[in-house]
């Protein structure tokens, strides 16, 4: 159960009373994340999701409820944060900043189709198309300079073929970061896997956790959710899942030549980033009772992705 802070039903009770919805009938930990704790919380005027913050510094918080009303206000389906009966979406919970949400509808795709990667193409260009005009800005702390500073930290770790296939991603970074934080700019999920996005049936209905949302380059965030929606079992990219994906994005967003040009180097920097967590939290976490993802799913695909041939779809 990936819940770090435990909750007893009289302090949920007492931090639910000013919100004014109604008695607490229950309430449970979700097993799903691995960064914060996350309860699903049934009162009798809905369903809600109870976050309690671990990860990150408080002051970063108003980013987050920032970002989200700016892009419930412009129709997308995310978890905005209620306000209590004094007008105050941060409150705090067991020592921890607390946010509390409602509960989208919809179930995660473990396998998605074409028209599933579609729909998150389209999501993703909403969200910078809502965002590029008026960036919020908050630095991600798990940027450029953390993948290089981490891979140096983690390479003594591994094997002499991961150590061979991590230095030479490090390189390609530095070489390439100028050009890389260069490129069109926007707010970005930076974690849109397919465990934070919910359909119904085919439909898109909802995209959750933007606790790792950042301003930054928008290719990055495109390379981030391919190389999750449109992977095969193996780490190769499905090129039909990768082209519905990209195509829809680019009906709305049409990518620069910058963009074209910098794509391989950004699908393996996405790699990068989440090998490299994974590996963290593989060290922090063992032994206790908390979902912990492979580290190895992002090294194959990192290994996949030494010769790309999938271009962005790019207009003159």
């Amino acid at each position: 159960m990936s819940v770090f802070t435990p909750v007893t039903r009289p302090e949920l009770e007492t931090f639910l009373a000013p919100y004014r919805l109604g008695r607490l009938l229950d309430f449970q930990g979700i097993a799903a994340g691995t960064e914060n704790s996350n309860f699903f919380v049934s009162l009798e005027q809905g369903e809600f999701v109870l976050t309690l913050i671990e990860r990150g510094p408080s002051e970063d918080m108003p980013f987050f409820i920032e970002l989200l009303d700016v892009l419930h206000e412009a129709d997308m389906p995310v978890p905005f944060a209620l306000r209590d009966t004094d007008g105050n979406a941060l409150r705090e919970l067991c020592g921890k900043p607390a946010l509390l949400q409602p509960r989208l509808n919809g179930k995660h795709i473990h396998t998605p189709n074409n028209q599933h990667c579609a729909q998150v193409g389209e999501l993703l260009a909403h969200i910078h198309l809502a965002t590029r005009e008026r960036i919020i800005v908050r630095r991600t702390d798990r940027g450029l300079d953390w993948m290089l500073a981490s891979g140096v930290e983690l390479s003594a770790g591994l094997d002499s073929a991961q150590q061979q296939l991590l230095n030479a991603a490090l390189e390609e970074i530095k070489a390439h970061q100028p050009k890389i934080m260069a490129l069109p700019q926007a707010n970005l999920h930076a974690d849109l896997f397919r465990d934070n996005v919910m359909f119904e049936g085919t439909h898109l209905t909802g995209v959750i956790d933007f606790y790792n949302a950042c301003s930054g380059p928008m290719l990055y965030d495109i390379a981030i959710t391919l190389n999750d929606w449109c992977s095969s079992a193996d780490g190769a990219l499905d090129l039909p899942r990768a082209r519905a994906l990209l195509g829809a994005y680019a009906a709305l967003r049409p990518f620069s030549a910058g963009e074209a040009e910098l794509w391989p180097v950004m699908l393996r920097v996405a790699c990068v980033r989440f090998w490299l967590s994974r590996l963290i939290a593989a060290k922090s976490f063992a032994g206790m009772d908390v979902m912990i993802h492979d580290p190895r799913e992002f090294e194959v695909r990192l290994a996949q992705r030494q010769q790309v041939t999938l271009t962005l779809p790019f207009a003159l």
